[in-house]
């Protein structure tokens, strides 16, 4: 860090304390004058990068996901802190992988995933929506891959 008064870059810390989730505050030295100056280090983060079927790229919306999660558990005994708890897996699992960019279909099939082992009603009104199911036999097969769970 370069120092304030006199310019120089060589400084120690003198002390260092978190003052957010990602944010940490240090009193810092200055090796040549003396004097003392306060910095914050904020963690970076890179955002995720979600691929649509078109090509087009949006940055990771997790209203998005909420949105299409509140349509499937309408009415059924899904709290809301369940769908956070959900789309914050979701998150985690995305950012502690190297990756920045994932595809909306490898994103729904994680939120698929999730939603099976928490509603299974949840989760057939969001495959019905997200597979585009093409015909009544093809819905059947996944109800009974569903059953056979």
């Amino acid at each position: 860090m370069k120092c304030p008064v006199c310019g120089n870059i060589d400084s120690k810390v003198i002390d260092s304390r978190p003052t957010g989730d990602s944010e940490i505050r240090r009193r810092r030295e200055c090796l040549r004058c003396g004097g003392r100056f306060t910095t914050y280090e904020v963690l970076e983060s890179v955002p995720i990068v979600v691929v649509k079927k078109d090509g087009s790229r949006q940055i990771f919306d997790r209203a998005k996901i909420l949105n299409g999660l509140n349509k499937a558990c309408y009415k059924r005994p899904v709290t809301p802190e369940d769908m956070n708890d959900l789309i914050n897996s979701i998150e985690a699992e995305l950012k502690n992988t190297s990756h920045t960019e994932i595809t909306s279909s490898e994103l729904g099939l994680m939120v698929m995933d999730r939603l099976r082992d928490l509603d299974e009603v949840s989760y057939v009104r969001f495959v019905s929506v997200y597979r585009e199911f093409s015909d009544i036999e093809s819905f059947l097969r996944e109800l009974e891959t569903l059953k056979k769970r």
